[in-house]
């Protein structure tokens, strides 16, 4: 299920970016040190501080509106199936965020010095297979559906509780 409101985008966003961030950082940090291993799950959380907020505030001042935008240019939502329009925009979501969240991680982690161009395009090319996988096949997906529960959970509570004439 996609927000159907302001409200229910920022909390969409939050839950989307949480887990889009969390995965990321996990990944970024098993290339650091050669491979994955158990104390990456909560060194993630030191960095989480950090990306989580900025890939919010990205998502909701900025990405989301011009991904659909962009995505739009080859769905029609009505005309074309939904799965095809949301694959569509998260699509366009990972090419605007991947750049945007590697070039803050290459800013404030990656101690590139005069190298920033080149290690931000490295950190791009190594992130964007990772993020357009994580997103299509298990983040998105995930998100949707646990979103989407809550939302009929709490929409069908309130109807319960409304009084009846």
């Amino acid at each position: 299920m996609l927000p159907q409101n302001k409200f229910q985008d920022v909390i969409f966003t939050l839950f989307m970016a949480f887990v889009m961030v969390y995965a990321m950082i996990c990944y970024n940090i098993a290339l650091s040190v050669g491979g994955m291993q158990n104390f990456v799950f909560l060194a993630a959380f030191k960095e989480m501080l950090i990306m989580w907020p900025i890939a919010t505030a990205l998502e909701l001042l900025f990405v989301g509106k011009l991904a659909q935008k962009l995505a739009f240019r080859f769905v029609t939502p009505g005309k074309d199936p939904m799965i095809m329009v949301i694959l569509a925009i998260s699509s366009m979501s990972v090419c605007l965020m991947c750049p945007l969240m590697s070039f803050a991680a290459t800013l404030l982690f990656k101690n590139a010095g005069n190298e920033i161009i080149a290690i931000w395009l490295q950190t791009t090319a190594m992130n964007f297979p990772m993020a357009f996988c994580w997103q299509i096949f298990f983040a998105g997906p995930l998100v949707r559906n646990v979103f989407g529960f809550f939302v009929k959970k709490l929409s069908g509570e309130k109807l319960a509780e409304a009084p009846t004439a």
